[in-house]
């Protein structure tokens, strides 16, 4: 090449990588490209700010170094250091003017030619996020609480209607002459109370319920393997099942990856639907409870012979006070549906009159940290150095924070 076809050639290449620098600087999430040494090499704007980052301070320092936050740069340091990969992890850091923001930071080794020549960092600022989230849970907490209210106001309408016709005639068998000489009067105000009394307890139940679905939960998520609930709760309702003439099926793998849960709270949204899959088996039948794995989910199935529901029925079957039944508050499903969500997780029902109805809690699998292993092929001196390719699952624990069950 002549002087004239280099000049053109590092001006192009010039303005390729000013218009590579454009595109980083314009994103609003933070990259950052460090070296085999963990050192910085290539930052944009937005990850200056997050971090902090500055050319003049940065020069053959680790990333780490530079980070004010002791746990963020504690983080980067075992993640890089572990040449591991970590998806949104999240931090609350203090950003300029003393304002929090919350950060999901996201590390993967670079990788070429099947050897580990740095890390790319990825840096979101999810604090709007988090804020319209907060801000669409409190709206739709809002409209719920309203559909609930006007429920709970027509529920107890009608036991307090009752209880006011009873005392009335406790009050007109009272006024009555002789009334209390009549030898069947004990007995007429003994059943007048107990009809008074059944009510109250109707009455405190609905209360109880409403409160249950209105408030927050104090979710305690503890690491569980779901088999331990499910074999718990099995036996606990096998009396009632034996009465129901009902047979009670475990359908559980041998292996089943452990899930995030509040045992207290779970218990009680499975057992909601078993005893629904109780009452929808008057003659008899079949509960099974099973247990699978699919896609990073562990999925909780509580499955019924009984009598099924319409098609039209579906979609209503979670709406506060929707109930087939002729008694009950119509919270019980509401409150399944509130719990499933609290632990991320989601609910779905099949089912087809006379064949029975099939409930699945659909549980997201905690993320593990993936490690780069050394590959087969590699020499010694590679693996030494770090050198490998993606491996499988990294079968560390949890994060401390977290408890086992």
């Amino acid at each position: 090449m002549n002087a004239d076809q280099l000049r053109s050639l590092l001006s192009d290449l010039a303005e390729e990588n000013g218009k590579l620098e454009a595109v980083l600087d314009s994103m609003f999430d933070g990259i950052v490209v460090c070296d085999r040494s963990h050192v910085p090499v290539i930052w944009n704007k937005s990850a200056e700010r997050m971090l902090g980052l500055a050319g003049a301070d940065s020069p053959d320092r680790p990333l780490w170094i530079g980070i004010s936050d002791p746990e963020f740069a504690a983080f980067f340091r075992r993640t890089m250091e572990g040449e591991e990969r970590i998806l949104d992890r999240e931090f609350e850091l203090e950003a300029k003017g003393g304002r929090m923001i919350l950060v999901a930071a996201s590390a993967t080794p670079l990788v070429s030619r099947r050897k580990i020549i740095g890390t790319l960092i990825h840096l979101e600022d999810i604090t709007e996020k988090r804020q319209r989230e907060e801000r669409f849970r409190r709206a739709e907490s809002l409209a719920s609480l309203t559909t609930l209210a006007a429920g709970v106001a027509h529920e107890i309408k009608n036991p307090l209607g009752s209880i006011s016709i009873h005392i009335q005639l406790l009050q007109r068998a009272m006024r009555r002459e002789g009334a209390c000489e009549d030898e069947a009067f004990p007995a007429l105000v003994d059943r007048h109370l107990g009809v008074v009394t059944e009510e109250i307890d109707r009455l405190n139940k609905i209360v109880l319920d409403f409160l249950f679905a209105v408030r927050p939960m104090a979710i305690e998520l503890r690491d569980t393997d779901p088999r331990d609930l499910l074999r718990e709760l099995a036996e606990f309702i096998a009396p009632e099942a034996d009465q129901a003439k009902v047979r009670v099926e475990l359908r559980l793998p041998d292996d089943c990856p452990r899930v995030l849960l509040d045992r207290r709270y779970m218990k009680q949204a499975i057992l909601n639907l078993a005893k629904n899959a109780l009452a929808a088996m008057p003659e008899g039948g079949t509960l099974v409870f099973s247990l699978a794995a699919d896609e990073g989910f562990v999925k909780i199935g509580v499955a019924d012979t009984g009598l099924g529901m319409e098609p039209e029925v579906l979609p209503k079957i979670f709406e506060p006070y929707y109930t087939t039944k002729e008694t009950g508050t119509g919270l019980g499903l509401t409150i399944t549906f509130k719990i499933v969500r609290e632990h991320r997780g989601e609910i779905a029902v099949q089912s087809e009159p006379g064949k029975g109805s099939v409930f699945t809690i659909a549980l997201p699998v905690p993320q593990r940290e993936r490690r780069y292993l050394p590959s087969p092929t590699s020499t010694p001196e590679d693996s030494a150095a770090g050198v490998g390719i993606a491996g499988g699952e990294d079968a560390s624990a949890p994060s401390p924070t977290i408890e086992k069950d």
